[in-house]
């Protein structure tokens, strides 16, 4: 099953729970949001010159040839080639160039994306994690259209749940934080935001504390929406992704033809 489309999620009952800034919740101090003796299990700082294709795979595992995201009405077709590293630096770069995917669609639009997952569907993913503190630094393009998202998906592909550490949804000043989950009923979704700041001014990092009693989300440092319900709270093995979508929730204007997402580093801690 491929992940809910955006429309579906909309469409299901939503339970919004409001982030501390926007509750006049006084943010903890900045300071480590690793707990005491957690260990860094991955990370990836981005020193080479190539994608390391032992951490990382360039599309979703549904997909060969590339790969899109169809329930979201995504405009891109993910190809390897719009993911480069250099300088330190994982650059994925959209580009308004007419693509033909291996679906038999026609995409208006190319982009590139990171997963640890798999690379085809019958592979083993690259990593799963269940729990853990994880976290990016990662500089979103200021060019209007664009869909960068941090997030995670259960590696057996069902969702929900899933865990959304920065999605930028139709502005570049405000991030959204979702988790989603299913019960017997339906699908629902928490949903937690931060801003406004000059996010593609610069890096900033976004984190998620996933525990079996906990999830925390994290901006540079500090904690800007929690939830601790335990329906809510997943407790399967999760993939990592990032990816710059285009289109979602509107098309990039005409003048626009293209956009950069820069990732300086992605770290994983774990009891």
């Amino acid at each position: 099953m491929r992940p809910r489309g955006l429309r579906a999620a909309l469409a299901a009952i939503v339970l919004l729970v409001t982030a501390a800034c926007g509750s006049g919740e006084a943010s903890q101090p900045a300071r480590s949001p690793v707990p005491s003796g957690w260990r860094l299990t991955f990370h990836d700082e981005f020193g080479g010159t190539e994608l390391d294709t032992g951490r990382w795979v360039t599309c979703y595992d549904w997909n060969r040839d590339g790969c899109t995201n169809s329930g979201n009405d995504e405009e891109q077709w993910y190809l390897p080639g719009q993911v480069s590293v250099g300088q330190g630096v994982l650059t994925l770069s959209a580009e308004r160039r007419t693509t033909r995917g291996s679906d038999g669609m026609t995409y208006p639009w190319r982009s590139g994306m990171v997963s640890t997952g798999r690379d085809h569907w019958d592979a083993t993913p690259r990593h799963t994690f269940t729990y853990g503190y994880f976290e990016a630094a990662i500089r979103i393009p200021p060019q209007a259209g664009m869909f960068p998202a941090f997030w995670m998906m259960p590696a057996s592909r069902f969702t929900p749940p899933e865990l959304d550490i920065m999605e930028f949804l139709g502005n570049t000043r405000q991030v959204f934080m979702y988790v989603h989950w299913r019960d017997a009923d339906a699908e629902h979704r928490a949903r937690g935001s931060y801003g406004p700041v000059d996010f593609p001014a610069d890096h900033h990092v976004f984190g998620l504390l996933w525990t079996p009693d906990e999830l925390s989300w994290y901006v540079d440092g500090v904690r800007r929406f929690r939830v601790t319900e335990p329906e809510r709270i997943p407790h399967v093995p999760m993939e990592v992704l990032i990816n710059l979508a285009v289109g979602v929730p509107r098309s990039p204007p005409t003048s626009v033809d293209s956009a950069e997402m820069k990732v300086d580093w992605v770290r994983v801690w774990q009891p």
